[in-house]
């Protein structure tokens, strides 16, 4: 970090009834110095998210040395959410409120809702917030993220799982889910490194890699759906637009009715597949 005055109060000896706050203007001026582009709404974050003066300055380093400001004040927005998020979990993204917003749409009245490969559980939370008192189950394969989305879940009466897709949710399920949503990873194994560093240093890879075409998880999650979604069901996941044609392609070959969602505002595509009387649910 470019010395500043913001540096300065970080070694200055201060008696601990008054600790040192750094200004608005030298937090403003030490994020501008690291490229932080929203430098003025990112100071009035942290300083928001301080617990204790002594804290500013070095959330304030670790934002400029390139960790994502939520992971720095602790907490993402997502539809109005405040959505806790610790290291080493994936950052819920906004143009994954598009896959909420369809499956609201798609499902109204739904009951009984999962969200798979929670992540933090901002779209179980989300749409629990959006439909009322529904059964509310989540599930990932990584134990931090298992941790944090009981954090966002559990106080809506939710139940997180830990396992691998399908596997770790309660056989009780089975034929009963009426909201699928599952935010698989999807970028190819080879386009790892040219992600952003935000996502590429500081989240899961077991969030991010989506196998060889970016497809595996997704093709998993397909096949896989029909046994658990009710009659009139929906699966919905988000995909690129590149990946959008087989995306489209495993969910119909998996017998689901599907369509492809495009919000170009948001850059997103998600994949609405939704379980007929003609799909089977598959092998128990």
């Amino acid at each position: 970090m470019p010395s500043s005055s913001l540096s300065a109060a970080s070694s200055s000896p201060v008696p601990s009834s008054s600790p040192a706050v750094p200004s608005r203007d030298a937090v403003v001026a030490a994020l501008r110095a690291a490229g932080c582009v929203f430098a003025e709404d990112e100071a009035e974050l942290i300083l928001a998210a301080a617990r204790d003066p002594r804290d500013i300055v070095p959330m304030v380093r670790r934002r400029a040395a390139g960790t994502p400001l939520e992971l720095v004040v602790g907490w993402a927005e997502f539809r109005g959410r405040r959505i806790t998020v610790e290291p080493g979990v994936f950052v819920p993204r906004r143009r994954t409120e598009f896959l909420v917003e369809q499956a609201l749409a798609q499902a109204p009245g739904a009951a009984v809702v999962v969200d798979l490969c929670c992540g933090s559980g901002a779209v179980g939370a989300a749409l629990a917030a959006g439909l009322g008192q529904v059964e509310l189950h989540a599930a990932d394969i990584d134990p931090a993220a298992v941790r944090c989305a009981r954090r966002n879940i559990a106080p809506l009466g939710g139940r997180v799982h830990s396992g691998d897709l399908f596997d770790a949710l309660p056989g009780t399920l089975r034929g009963r889910v009426d909201i699928l949503a599952a935010n698989v990873p999807y970028v190819p194994s080879g386009e790892i490194g040219l992600l952003p560093p935000e996502a590429r240093d500081h989240e899961p890879r077991v969030a991010l890699d989506g196998g060889a075409d970016g497809l595996d998880v997704l093709r998993r999650v397909a096949s896989g759906a029909p046994r658990w979604l009710a009659p009139g069901g929906c699966l919905l996941v988000e995909t690129s637009r590149r990946q959008a044609p087989a995306a489209v392609e495993a969910f119909t070959t998996a017998g689901l009715r599907t369509r492809l969602a495009v919000c170009e505002e948001r850059c997103a595509q998600v994949v609405v597949g939704v379980r007929t009387p003609a799909t089977s649910p598959g092998t128990p």
